[in-house]
């Protein structure tokens, strides 16, 4: 136990870490390539992709533009990104090399026959969140069956013992790091919305003298357009990625669940 709490720990401490090193790259990022000096003109304004009367600003330029709070949006879509790939390879390597409900039906007729130590090899050839938690309740299984010291009742209260221990080393690594992205999915938003109201305020003040400052009300309108896209975008990922690995988690759940109650009812019919 003192094991999986340390590797526990060293998983937390790497998830930190990340969202840290995220949060500096958001700023590099911001600062050098988004508002490096080739983007914008001797005035400061965004340098125009087409020069002429219909040129439009240099869109990175532009994003600079979009203040402080740029930055953070950017790490934020960063840490989605990088959490999101770290959980489909994280739920591949749990799905295992098959797929899970030709496993487990294959699992069913190994019991079905009585032939433990194929189903045993099964499991390894599987690997994987499922088959871990097949393996050891079919090792529990061989060790007990013979067993002349315990009755019937022991005997299956042992291995649903064992079956419920070894899904609850499996399952919260199926989980981690989800509440990353249901977080990120919840504050993108919301900081991109901070970002719209500051520039929405930013133009307001630009129109509140005599004549309307067109730069900064420009700049203003940018700052609020461009938070705005970068909060509804993380947001969006993170909702569709979040609920891409839920569901693929609660597939993998009810595999395992129907793999350990198949375990516990053949073993507990081939008892007397």
């Amino acid at each position: 136990m003192s094991k999986n709490k340390t590797i526990s720990g060293f998983n937390s401490l790497m998830s930190v870490l990340t969202i840290v090193l995220c949060l500096v790259a958001g700023v590099l990022i911001y600062a050098y390539y988004f508002g490096a000096p080739d983007n914008f003109n001797e005035e400061g304004e965004p340098v125009p992709l087409v020069e002429g009367e219909s040129s439009v600003p240099h869109y990175l330029g532009t994003i600079y533009k979009g203040g402080f709070i740029v930055p953070i949006l950017v790490a934020i879509n960063l840490i989605i990104v990088i959490f999101s790939i770290e959980r489909f390879v994280t739920l591949s390597m749990a799905r295992g090399k098959g797929r899970p409900d030709k496993f487990v039906a294959k699992i069913k007729g190994y019991l079905e026959n009585k032939e433990i130590e194929p189903a045993i090899t099964e499991c390894n050839k599987q690997r994987g969140s499922l088959a871990n938690v097949v393996k050891s309740g079919l090792v529990k299984y061989d060790h007990i069956k013979d067993d002349k010291e315990s009755n019937k009742e022991q005997k299956v209260e042992s291995l649903k013992k064992e079956l419920e221990e070894a899904t609850a080393l499996e399952l919260p690594m199926l989980s981690k790091n989800l509440v990353v992205l249901s977080t990120c999915a919840s504050i993108a938003t919301l900081i991109g919305l901070i970002g719209t109201v500051l520039g929405m305020i930013r133009s307001f003040a630009a129109m509140s003298g005599g004549a309307p400052d067109t730069s900064e009300l420009a700049t203003g309108i940018s700052e609020a357009l461009i938070n705005t896209f970068f909060g509804i975008a993380g947001s969006t990922i993170a909702i569709i990625m979040y609920n891409f690995f839920s569901t693929k988690i609660d597939a993998m759940t009810y595999s395992i669940d129907e793999a350990t109650f198949t375990i516990v009812q053949d073993f507990s019919a081939s008892q007397k």
